[in-house]
């Protein structure tokens, strides 16, 4: 099967197309023919070995992608080959023809979600509901700002805050950003390069404060959330890229906390939790994940370009079988 493999740290160049031979199952693992496979930051990081992230090598990149199973292990009684499913992680990774899974990575894909969306679940949408209601606890009538909202994180995140009746505030760098967040239903959109831009925002939106933050660059906006927050306020810090300095006194004048989180982290009984919500979300249309690009198997250091540019709108998909839907 032709793959993406890796044999060093570094930039996008050390990602090489070579001919690899296709995984065989055992018991309790599952073989899917990739149809599309997602691309986030963090398969960045560990490429360049970068945020504490790193590689056993040679490896395959990618934690996240969709397709049709191919072959089962023996044991799995509850799955068939031609199956549509999409996977969140996998043995051999995904950005290949075919990706080698343990079962409890593999889950149904709805038929109203093509493979390019459903490449877009395994990182974005788990993390994001992580975030928002694992760690954040959120509550319907709530004010969440998701700082940072046009990327596959943030995307996420804004649907399933809406699903949840919460009133959601959403910021993005880009004009298209912006449009793309009134069109996904964000009560109030605002731009994060403007000087103060949370100081700016109407009463009425703002009311006695943000009771939630989903916070994607803690390093530049993290001082900046505190002031903003309601009583008993919470920030959760989704993304970082260096240190950060803040005051802690707002956060005892409000009781307010901030939480971090990491999606390695999770537990069993979480990430399945947090695979039923979507599969349901997806199946009644709450949730539509946005896709913004789709490269080819080839291009996938084009991939890894573009998911790292800012004014993000949407997930970065490669498709090794070619742009196929359905």
């Amino acid at each position: 099967m032709q793959a993406i493999r890796v044999h060093q740290h570094g930039d996008t160049d050390v990602l090489q197309e070579q001919v690899t031979d296709t995984p065989q199952v055992a018991k309790g693992q599952v073989l899917i023919k990739i149809m599309a496979a997602g691309i986030n930051p963090v398969d960045t990081y560990i490429r360049a070995g970068s945020n504490n992230y790193t590689a056993q090598f040679p490896y395959t990149p990618g934690k996240d992608g969709a397709g049709v199973i191919a072959t089962l292990g023996d044991d799995i009684q509850h799955l068939n080959v031609g199956d549509r499913v999409y996977c969140t992680g996998s043995i051999t990774g995904t950005c290949a023809e075919y990706a080698l899974c343990e079962i409890a990575q593999v889950h149904p894909l709805p038929d109203n979600i093509t493979f390019a969306q459903g490449a877009c679940l395994g990182t974005p949408y788990t993390t994001a509901y992580r975030a928002l209601i694992q760690k954040a606890q959120a509550k319907p009538g709530e004010t969440v700002l998701i700082h940072g909202a046009s990327g596959g994180v943030g995307t996420a995140a804004l649907q399933i805050a809406k699903a949840h009746g919460l009133k959601v505030i959403a910021s993005a760098g880009s004009d298209s950003g912006r449009q793309l967040l009134t069109l996904l239903g964000a009560d109030h959109v605002i731009d994060h390069h403007q000087a103060d831009h949370l100081t700016l925002l109407p009463k009425n939106i703002i009311g006695k404060g943000i009771n939630i933050i989903l916070e994607m660059l803690a390093n530049k906006n993290l001082g900046h959330d505190l002031p903003a927050l309601a009583f008993n306020g919470r920030v959760i810090v989704i993304g970082s890229r260096g240190e950060v300095s803040i005051n802690p006194r707002l956060l005892m004048a409000k009781d307010a906390t901030i939480i971090g989180m990491a999606l390695f982290n999770s537990s069993p009984d979480e990430l399945s939790e947090a695979q039923e919500y979507l599969f349901s979300g997806l199946s009644q249309r709450l949730l539509d994940p946005v896709v913004r690009d789709v490269f080819a198997l080839s291009d996938t250091a084009k991939a890894h370009q573009a998911v790292m540019q800012p004014g993000a709108a949407g997930n970065i998909v490669v498709t090794p079988h070619g742009n196929h839907e359905g």
